[in-house]
C-alpha cells in the first residue's frame, strides 16, 4: 500500500477510562483501515501525481489532484490524515503541559493554556454534525484554533494541524451517546503535549 496508518502506540484498553477500549479498537481497526483500503484503491493508476509525495504533501496542493478523484481523496485521505494525528497524540501517561517555543506562542496567542483548551474544546463542542476541532499553524507561523467538516484536511486550507479533537460520533458514542461535551472534556486527560510539541517544532523548520 502506498499510505497506511500510523502503528498505535498503547493497547487498545490503554487510554481508559477516557475511552473505552472498544471504541479505540473499532475506530482503529475498522473505521482508519477502511480509510486507508480505500484511499490506496482510489490511488490505483494515478501514481504519477503521488509518487514520492507524502499524504500532507498531497492534501496540501489538493487542486493537483484530477477533478474526477479528487473529492474521494479529499474524504479517504483526511480520513487517513486526520487519524493518524488524533490517534498520535494520544497516550496514557501524556506530558500534560507544553513548554518552550510552543507554550510561549500559545501563551502570546491565547493567553494561558487554559484558554486555549477553553477555545478549542468549544469549537469541537459546537462543530454542526461530523469533524474535527483543530489547533494549527499558519502559514505565518501563528497558531490558530479552527473546525473542519467530515474528513477536510487544515492542510487544504493551507494550515498545518498539530493537535485535534475527532467528534465524530465513532470516536466517542460507544461510552458518551450523545455527551460529547463530556467526551470533550476528558480527552485533554489523555492529550500528549509531548507530541504535540514535536509536530509544532517539525513545522518551525
Amino acid at each position: 500500500m502506498m499510505y497506511d496508518k500510523i502503528e498505535l502506540p498503547y493497547s487498545y484498553n490503554a487510554l481508559e477510562p477516557y475511552i473505552d477500549q472498544e471504541t479505540v479498537r473499532i475506530h482503529y481497526t475498522k473505521h482508519l483501515q477502511g480509510y486507508v483500503n480505500k484511499l490506496n484503491n482510489i490511488l490505483q493508476g494515478y501514481e504519477k501525481f503521488t509518487e514520492g509525495k507524502s499524504l500532507e504533501e498531497i492534501l496540501s496542493n489538493i487542486n493537483r489532484i484530477p477533478k474526477r478523484i479528487r473529492q474521494d481523496v479529499i474524504n479517504q485521505g483526511g480520513g487517513v490524515s486526520n487519524h493518524n494525528l488524533y490517534f498520535s497524540i494520544l497516550f496514557p501517561h501524556p506530558k500534560k503541559c507544553p513548554e518552550g517555543k510552543l507554550l510561549n506562542e500559545i501563551n502570546n496567542t491565547f493567553g494561558t493554556v487554559e484558554s486555549l483548551k477553553e477555545l478549542l474544546s468549544e469549537v469541537a463542542v459546537n462543530q454542526f454534525g461530523s469533524g474535527y476541532g483543530w489547533l494549527v499553524k499558519d502559514k505565518r507561523g501563528k497558531l490558530k484554533i479552527m473546525s473542519t467538516l467530515n474528513q477536510d484536511s487544515p492542510f487544504s486550507f493551507g494550515y498545518t494541524p498539530i493537535l485535534t479533537i475527532d467528534v465524530w460520533e465513532h470516536a466517542y458514542y460507544l461510552k458518551y451517546k450523545n455527551l460529547r461535551a463530556e467526551y470533550v472534556k476528558n480527552i485533554w486527560n489523555i492529550i500528549n503535549w509531548g507530541k504535540v510539541e514535536e509536530y509544532y517544532r517539525n513545522t518551525c523548520k
